[in-house]
């Protein structure tokens, strides 16, 4: 059901209804289930990776992989990062047809555009991406693996902008499952390291991209017929400027994510191989704290359109509670999870990665404390996305690029693995904080929870006793103070907790797995914890 802001055209013939979109806490429910079940099957392959790939083959494929989340959102120019921000506007006018159209063309357009150009120029590509011009092979591959997952992007971007979680996650769960099956079959019968795992995920992304055509006529034929035609100039000047910045958004966040492996290929001073080997150490860290980044990424992505239509409604304030909350509790999570990696690593790295990753070990704590930070980061720019400031964002983005590249070039040579982790994780953090600041100026409210939230990974890094004492602190504050969550919030936090027992109570009912409840009180489920400002 679109949003209506203003009043509806009088007539109102039997126009299809869309169907309703997920509220914030039932979305926030599915996510958790699905994802569950999709980075578990993620988590399984990370581990086939490392037991069945050397390292220096590990780290072609996380290159390889970095370079597909940096190219795809560059080949169609940002577009699909502008759709959570503008769906909503278009429907609301009666243009949602039309935008849908023009923008899908020039996703495919330009997508094609791009893997041709890298075929054309395979050398130069293989050059930049490896270090090494004897990879060209691994290009052709890698060329049509970027145009389906380009619009794999495009068509996840769309559902999310339209509050279908339930397909989002669904579409994540067949590409991860098809990702899985198809690159360890590959590498099982062709083991040619990271162009099976490059095969594996194109074909896995391709079929999930195939499989979401269905939803999207149903998408198309729910919405009512365009009632207010617009013009190419007045279409693109109003999608332009906005999916620019996200252009640049893009380009900068995943410079951000794989600026420090491409340094250790092209600037550690080591010969290609031990290069490509330490890449691969790295990636073994990483398997578990991209978990945490990926729910933060969708979260972030999740909360954009409610958030949004809260901003259109001049409800700012109520955009502000609703940021900070979430990203306290995102913090605490992420933060108390990686205490819990800190515990099983031995184990994971003895028993699942074979002893091969000892490197990768080392540098976990500082990779789970950026990660935390980076995810945050996914949720933090939504209100200089609603504020129409993406400038600003950018703006912090390039100052970690930098910052990652110039202590990059600084520790290391010096230090190695370690000091490209140390270095990212510095990059991240000022980031992050950068975003804070310039939100503050743009009418932001950063709570003092938020804040001490914020500084609570650097105790990573300290070890897991030092992580303990601080998380048994901020627990503390939490019960007994009003200094990391307010009262508010801690209300709504209880309240949200009591309708998603009582959403699992039912469903045990309805199987007959336990007792009808009494009578419940209280606010309807699907508020995630707001008293009357539900999403």
């Amino acid at each position: 059901m679109s949003v209506v802001l203003e009043d509806e055209p009088e007539v109102q013939t039997a126009a299809p209804v869309a169907p309703r979109a997920d509220s914030l806490a039932a979305s926030v429910v599915i996510l958790l289930i699905m994802t569950l079940a999709q980075r578990l099957l993620g988590f399984g392959r990370g581990v086939m990776f490392c037991r069945w790939l050397q390292p220096e083959e590990l780290g072609q494929w996380d290159i390889a992989f970095a370079f597909l989340n940096l190219g795809a959102p560059l080949a169609v120019l940002g577009l699909p990062g502008s759709f959570g921000r503008y769906v909503e506007y278009f429907r609301h006018h009666g243009q949602f047809r039309t935008f849908l159209r023009r923008a899908m063309i020039v996703c495919v357009t330009t997508s094609i555009v791009a893997a041709v150009v890298m075929v054309y120029y395979r050398d130069w590509f293989a050059e930049l991406i490896f270090d090494s011009v004897d990879k060209r092979a691994i290009i052709p591959w890698l060329a049509a693996c970027l145009m389906v997952v380009a619009m794999h992007n495009c068509l996840t971007a769309l559902f999310i902008a339209v509050r279908r979680y339930r397909i989002v996650t669904a579409i994540q769960f067949f590409q991860s499952l098809g990702f899985a099956v198809i690159s360890l079959g590959l590498l099982a019968v062709w083991p040619v390291g990271a162009t099976s795992c490059v095969i594996g995920y194109g074909a896995a992304t391709a079929l999930s991209a195939v499989g979401t055509f269905g939803c999207v006529r149903r998408l198309t034929d729910a919405e009512p017929a365009d009632s207010a035609p617009i013009g190419q100039r007045a279409f693109w000047a109003k999608l332009v400027p906005f999916a620019a910045w996200m252009w640049v958004t893009n380009l900068l966040a995943n410079l951000f994510e794989v600026i420090d492996r491409y340094m250790i290929v092209h600037h550690s001073g080591l010969e290609v191989t031990e290069a490509w080997r330490q890449v691969g150490y790295y990636h073994s860290s990483r398997i578990v704290p991209l978990l945490f980044v990926a729910v933060a990424g969708l979260l972030g992505s999740m909360i954009t359109p409610h958030l949004s239509l809260d901003w259109h409604l001049g409800r700012h304030e109520a955009v502000v509670r609703q940021l900070n909350k979430v990203l306290k509790l995102l913090l605490l999570t992420l933060f108390t999870a990686s205490i819990g990696v800190l515990f099983v690593a031995p184990v994971l790295f003895t028993v699942a990665f074979e002893n091969k990753f000892e490197g990768g070990l080392i540098v976990l704590p500082w990779t789970l404390a950026y990660c935390a930070w980076f995810g945050t980061i996914a949720v933090a720019q939504n209100y200089l996305w609603c504020a129409e400031r993406p400038g600003l964002n950018s703006l912090a983005l390039l100052a970690g690029v930098l910052l990652n590249i110039g202590f990059n070039l600084l520790l290391l040579p010096r230090y190695g693995l370690e000091g490209a982790v140390w270095a990212t994780s510095l990059a991240n953090l000022v980031s992050l904080v950068l975003i804070y600041l310039f939100s503050r100026r743009q009418g932001m409210r950063i709570d003092r929870g938020t804040w001490l939230l914020t500084l609570a990974p650097l105790a990573l890094g300290c070890g897991i006793a030092a992580s303990l004492i601080v998380l048994a602190a901020l627990l503390c504050a939490t019960a007994t103070t009003s200094h990391v969550l307010t009262s508010r919030e801690k209300r709504q936090v209880v309240t949200s907790l009591r309708g998603v027992w009582q959403r699992i109570r039912n469903s045990l009912i309805k199987f007959g797995f336990a007792a009808a409840p009494a009578m419940a009180s209280g606010p309807a489920i699907d508020s995630f914890g707001q008293e009357k400002e539900e999403f």
